[in-house]
């Protein structure tokens, strides 16, 4: 203590986060606490530093992914433009129950309306069990829909209930793609705060209640200004909507990732990064005819005699069976498989989609595989190969910042159990 009372200067240094930081000075036997002279980033009270404390969470930006401002920015944008549109929609929909006519009743405007919201939960039960569908468009189209019945007054609550049904589908596929995202953008186990936070960004979007409380009297009795006004929210909408989607960067791996991964270290040796694989991953479905793969079937989806069984495991000594059958690619799991496991059950799948899906851009590994046409031959070959390449792959796969404890592989619920002496 005496020795700390007898020297003078910074004795002390601490910051909160990012966003600031301050010294404590020891002067004449006094500490002292000065705001660090070189730090002009603005106090935790000022307007901006409220700002972000309403906005963004607890210890942006080192709590959050890297990506995860950019993609907030445009998701904001598209809220706007889609609570636009929904001002539109609902207003042709109180117009087609009713709403201003005095012919109308209560009754078959009641009627209509719960129709509309039974459809809609018939809609997420579906969803919730059928799954993939492209959320945004498809509340695009409902919303078109709510706009267009009035024009067709003996279909109108038809079209109302199959929009009912569209949108139900999009609540249930954004909550889901909501989740995920919230899971990757959060780097501390913050998942409420960012939550939190960004329902109070989304609640930004007041503005757009301010001009759909102007659009409102332009719209009403002119159906051609509601269309164009709808078409341009619409762009608008899918435009931000693509640009979110393409600033997320995933490091986990799903099937399109690590397909794109492995292609191009099997092309040329080169392990692409999260960021540059995920610029390369298509947003929207391929039309192309493809060999599909099936994770996590049934053994009698691969085999339906020993001597399959026998042929399955020729040259595997791995946790998995991988079979060709159908057209399909077919992966049956061990329940002793490990995600590692997982991820080199789906190279080799991966590996054999391109064998037997597009010869002339395959690297000098699969070109040799190939030249083998029995398929179960094909099958067995692949395993060798695959022994040879996966331990250094998955090792730079962790060096690149991939992540390799969990994944996002389809794979289906089916483990089977096999001896492994007869391999």
């Amino acid at each position: 203590m005496a020795e700390m009372e007898d020297c003078e200067g910074v004795i002390v240094t601490e910051r909160y986060g990012s966003q600031e930081s301050w010294r404590y000075l020891l002067k004449d036997g006094r500490m002292k606490r000065q705001k660090d002279a070189g730090d002009g980033r603005p106090a935790r009270n000022s307007v901006s530093g409220v700002f972000k404390s309403v906005f963004l969470p607890q210890g942006y930006p080192e709590s959050v992914s890297e990506d995860y401002l950019q993609y907030q920015l445009w998701d904001t944008v598209q809220a706007f433009s889609s609570s636009l549109s929904g001002t539109l929609a609902t207003q042709a929909s109180l117009r087609g129950v009713g709403v201003g006519n005095q012919e109308a009743t209560v009754a078959a405007a009641t009627i209509t309306w719960l129709l509309r919201d039974g459809t809609g939960m018939l809609g997420r039960i579906l969803f919730a069990w059928f799954k993939g569908l492209f959320a945004d468009i498809l509340n695009d189209v409902a919303m078109f829909m709510e706009i267009a019945a009035p024009h067709f007054p003996p279909f109108f609550t038809l079209i109302v209930c199959i929009a009912g049904i569209f949108k139900s589908i999009v609540g249930v596929a954004g909550g889901a793609t909501r989740a995920a995202l919230t899971v990757h953008q959060a780097r501390r186990n913050n998942m409420a705060d960012i939550s939190a936070k960004d329902g109070s960004q989304v609640n930004i979007c007041v503005s757009g209640l301010l001009v759909s409380l102007a659009l409102i009297p332009l719209v009403t009795d002119n159906p051609l200004l509601t269309f164009i006004l709808f078409f341009l929210f619409t762009v608008l909408h899918l435009f931000a909507n693509y640009k979110a989607v393409r600033s997320v960067v995933m490091e986990t791996l799903n099937e399109a990732r690590l397909s794109i991964v492995l292609h191009r270290y099997l092309l040329d040796g080169q392990l692409l990064s999260p960021a540059e694989a995920n610029q390369k991953e298509p947003v929207f479905l391929s039309l192309g005819r493809t060999v599909p793969i099936k994770l996590g079937v049934r053994l009698g989806d691969i085999v339906q005699e020993p001597g399959e069984l026998q042929l399955a495991l020729k040259n595997n000594s791995k946790p998995y069976l991988i079979g060709i059958k159908n057209g399909a690619v077919c992966v049956c799991l061990g329940s002793d498989a490990s995600v590692h496991d997982e991820i080199m059950a789906a190279c080799q799948a991966l590996c054999l989609r391109a064998v037997l899906h597009d010869v002339s851009s395959l690297g000098d590994a699969l070109k040799q595989l190939s030249n083998t046409k029995d398929q179960w031959e094909l099958v067995s070959q692949s395993h060798k190969m695959i022994d040879q390449i996966f331990q250094t792959f998955l090792k730079e796969l962790d060096q690149a910042k991939w992540q390799t404890d969990w994944t996002l592989l389809d794979w289906n619920e089916w483990r089977v159990e096999w001896s492994k002496k007869r391999s």
